[in-house]
This record gives C-alpha cells, sequence and structure tokens, in this order.
C-alpha cells in the first residue's frame, strides 16, 4: 500500500511556499501588519468602535473560534456587541505578546496580495480604579488581504485559550472542598442558551470517584421541574393557574377551615398558601393555616404536595408521568425521576454527608415528592435550565408570567411561579432556586437577558459555603449583584 502524504508538510507548503518564509520584524510589512493589529484591538476591540471593526474586516470573514465555533462578519459582530461591548464598566482588554508576532507574506506570481500573522495574545479584566486583571490567553493567527489600498482581515483564527481565572479557581477548588468538607460538586455553564460545560469534582462514594454523568439528590431544585410541568399544562390549556383547588382535592387536615376555598395554583408556585413548610414541623403533625392566602409569603413544600394531588386526580397520571411526557421527554431528560429506580441510579448515585464526614442513607421515594428529592445530573439540569431560557415548553404568555414578581421576600428579591426573582436594575433579573437537606446543598441561577446560567450542586450540609466564589467567578458584576441583594 503506498504511503500517504504528509498533510501537516502539505499544508505547511501551501500556505508558506517554504519554511523560511517569516519575515525580519524591522521589515516594513511586519511593522505595518504590526500597526494594523494594534489599530484593529485597541481602537476597535478594547475601545469599542464597532464602526473601525466593521470596515476591517471584510465581508465574507471566516472566524474559526476553538470555544465559541464559527462565525461569518454577521455573527461576528454581534457576539463584539453583545458579549464584549454591553458591559463597559467591565469589560475584556486585549494586549498583544509583542515578542510572539510572526507575519509570513502572500504572493500570486511574484505580486504580495495579503499575509498571514500569527501571535499570542491576553484578555484582561479592566474595572474601574482597578489593576487589570488577567483573563486568559490564546494564539491567533490572521489572514490579512489588500483591498483597494486598505489592510482588511479576512480568516482569523483563534485557539489554544488558557483561563488563567479558571486555572486559578481549578487550582484552588480542592482545597476549597476540603476546607468546607465537600466531598462532591457538580457544575453547570449556560452560554448563549447552550449548556457549555459539565463538571464533576470529587467522589461518588467512599471507594469511586465520580463521573459527569452522576446523580444528585438535589432537594427544593425539585420545585422548578414540578412548576414547568404545571405552567405547560396551562400552556397547552389543561390547567388554570387561578381556578380553585378544592374542585379536585381538599386536605382532610383542612376540610373544616373555608379558606381551602381560596388556594390556587398560583398561591402555590409563589409560596403564599399560608401552609408551613411542612406539617411535620408542627407538634401534632396536622396541616393547619398559618395565614390567609394570599396575604403574605411563607416557603412551603406542603403547597406543592397538595398541588400534586389535585393533579393526579384530574389527570389520572402520577407527576412522574405527567412530568416525563411534558417535560423530562421533549428535553431529552433520560437521568431525571422523582422516584428511585434501583436499575439505573445506585451505580451513579452520589452519597450526602453530614458535616463530620458520616454518608446519609440515600433517600428513595416510591411515589413522587412534588417539592423534593428529585434525582438528575447536572447535564439533565442543564437541559432543562436551557429549555426555560429558549422557551422550549412553555407558550410566550405563561412565560412572562413565570417571570413576573408575584410577592417581595426582601428588598429587591421576589417569587415568582416557581423561581426567585432578582431584580438587578435596569429591567434585568435572574431566576434562582436553591435546595437544602440532609447532605444536600444545591443552587441555579438563570439570566434572561445575556441566556447564561450556572448550576452549583454540592452533597454536604456545607455545600452553600463554596456558592459565592462560584458566583462571582462565573455571573462577573451579575454574580456580585446577586451576592448583595442575598446578603443585606
Amino acid at each position: 500500500m503506498p504511503k500517504k502524504p504528509n498533510i501537516s508538510i502539505f499544508i505547511l507548503f501551501f500556505f508558506f511556499g517554504n519554511f523560511n518564509a517569516q519575515i525580519d520584524k524591522n521589515s516594513p510589512l511586519f511593522v505595518e501588519l504590526k500597526k494594523q493589529d494594534s489599530l484593529f484591538f485597541e481602537r476597535g476591540f478594547n475601545n469599542c468602535d464597532l464602526a473601525y471593526l466593521e470596515k476591517s474586516v471584510d465581508e465574507n470573514l471566516k472566524f474559526y473560534h476553538d470555544n465559541g465555533g464559527f462565525q461569518d462578519k454577521k455573527l461576528f459582530m454581534e457576539r463584539t456587541k453583545q458579549n464584549i461591548c454591553s458591559n463597559l464598566a467591565q469589560k475584556p482588554i486585549r494586549k498583544v505578546i509583542e515578542s510572539s508576532l510572526e507575519v509570513f507574506p502572500l504572493y500570486n506570481n511574484g505580486e504580495l496580495y495579503g499575509a498571514i500573522q500569527s501571535g499570542e495574545h491576553q484578555f484582561f479584566i479592566r474595572e474601574k480604579n482597578k489593576e487589570d486583571i488577567l483573563g486568559g490567553q490564546a494564539k491567533f493567527t490572521t489572514v490579512w488581504t489588500k483591498k483597494d489600498g486598505n489592510w482588511i482581515m479576512s480568516d482569523i483564527l483563534s485557539y489554544d485559550h488558557g483561563d488563567s481565572r479558571q486555572s486559578k479557581l481549578t487550582d484552588n477548588l480542592e482545597q476549597l472542598l476540603k476546607s468546607n468538607n465537600i466531598p462532591t460538586l457538580g457544575l453547570g455553564i449556560i452560554e448563549d442558551g447552550k449548556l457549555t460545560e459539565i463538571k464533576v469534582y470529587g467522589k461518588l462514594n467512599d471507594k469511586t470517584s465520580a463521573s459527569y454523568n452522576s446523580l444528585f439528590n438535589v432537594a427544593s431544585l425539585t420545585k422548578p421541574i414540578t412548576a414547568i410541568t404545571v405552567l405547560r399544562l396551562v400552556s397547552l390549556g389543561k390547567w388554570n393557574l387561578d381556578e380553585p383547588l378544592d374542585k379536585y382535592f381538599i386536605d382532610s387536615d383542612i376540610a373544616k377551615d373555608p379558606r381551602y376555598k381560596k388556594l390556587t395554583t398560583r398561591l402555590i408556585l409563589s409560596h403564599q398558601t399560608g401552609f408551613p413548610n411542612w406539617r411535620w414541623m408542627n407538634n401534632d403533625k396536622k396541616l393547619r393555616f398559618e395565614f390567609d392566602p394570599g396575604t403574605k409569603y411563607q416557603y412551603s413544600g406542603e403547597g406543592f404536595e397538595y398541588l400534586r394531588k389535585a393533579l393526579e386526580n384530574k389527570f389520572h397520571k402520577s407527576l412522574e408521568e405527567l412530568a416525563k411526557e411534558l417535560v423530562f421527554q421533549p428535553l431529552d431528560m433520560k437521568d431525571t425521576s422523582y422516584i428511585w429506580n434501583e436499575k439505573t441510579c445506585s451505580e451513579r448515585m452520589i452519597l450526602g454527608y453530614n458535616n463530620s464526614g458520616k454518608p446519609y442513607e440515600i433517600v428513595k421515594n416510591k411515589t413522587p415528592n412534588a417539592a423534593d428529592d428529585l434525582v438528575t445530573s447536572v447535564e439533565d439540569y442543564g437541559k432543562f435550565l436551557v429549555g426555560v431560557l429558549n422557551n422550549d415548553l412553555l407558550s410566550s404568555k405563561i412565560a412572562e408570567e413565570m417571570k413576573t414578581k408575584q410577592i417581595e421576600t426582601k428588598k429587591n428579591k421576589f417569587f415568582g411561579l416557581g423561581f426567585e426573582i432578582y431584580d438587578l436594575g435596569n429591567n434585568e433579573i435572574a431566576l434562582s432556586h436553591g435546595g437544602s437537606d440532609k447532605g444536600v446543598n444545591t443552587i441555579v441561577f438563570l439570566l434572561p437577558k445575556t441566556k447564561k446560567g450556572l448550576i452549583i450542586f454540592t452533597n454536604a450540609e456545607n455545600g452553600y459555603k463554596i456558592y459565592e466564589p462560584l458566583v462571582n467567578h462565573y455571573l462577573g458584576n451579575v454574580g456580585k449583584k446577586i451576592i448583595s441583594i442575598e446578603t443585606k
């Protein structure tokens, strides 16, 4: 069989002709392209002169990014405007490593028509009155062509990205988890309405390391799943947000209290039922109203369970069946369930631990709980949140209802329908929900305006202690606003 040609050598000869094509760094062409590079990034990128960027790139621009995918000119300009220039108070600043610059001229029949420029550059986060913080480093290759006497970029390759902030976070993460007695951490990162990163650190149990598809008990992160299942029924015209639930269910503990007639799905999803969190917290273990429904906020798992029973009575299906039909299957969530499945869960389930490092028994529900103990993976819950961000399940009207502030819980914080809402100012909000139980601390954030999101799963009672550094790292200024609202 004939030996295949060396493709790498072919590409080198195709682009450069020979191996000594790099020109002297004092030559006019090198100096000119160094200047063009500087103008493009300093004027256009660093100072967000979008008009200058627009005229500096070819109409048929081809931009290849190893993390951001392929971009034509339209997408390149849109992303620059949205991701780089939307927040001038804290934006990336590009600086070239001058010693890395190389230039290779391009000739056609002996006439110079362009050049390839390559090098390395760094990106810094610049904040007013603060020292620039190194945010990452990458290699670049740019094809410059001359048109009507002007140098323009026709092809850009940006690759080998390294995020120094990410490296620093990763380097410190092991110590952060260890110092807070957190055996396992699951992270999901959402960018541009897509789940872009899934990371699971630590162990499954005492003997096995956790994998990316390990399963977590996410405690009260069950509630948003239940909420979207119900809101999908509302979107389909099969359920009513404001219809009294006594038509379908009345709990025997409150049957003699006429206030049960005021209970609606809207009040339950926004935690205005008047119920305690759980009836077992009362001395007699009985359910009762602690205030009139709809008059104030009080977080309640009992409310969600009340809603589950009403739903199941009307549709003659379990909540598990309804969620599979309305949410899990449409979003391809194959690893999510309200009930324990020994066959699919036993080998991938992460144990929860107390502060002394002792494991808790795994909760193995035989019937759905609408408020607690959902079993899921980072990937599956990420698919769910992406579905919420991109409005894949609800009608436009109901999606807006979901994000509407139903009741204030503290300054600049509200409950909507199934999610908490942080008012960030300037008509921007963050949706969130958390979960806390024995050996469980979980939280998620969604930013509808920028379509970003963050998932944090931990299997320890101290898990909440690492929320702040992760939120600040991944959500930046928005994360700081959320932390500020939460800690005031």
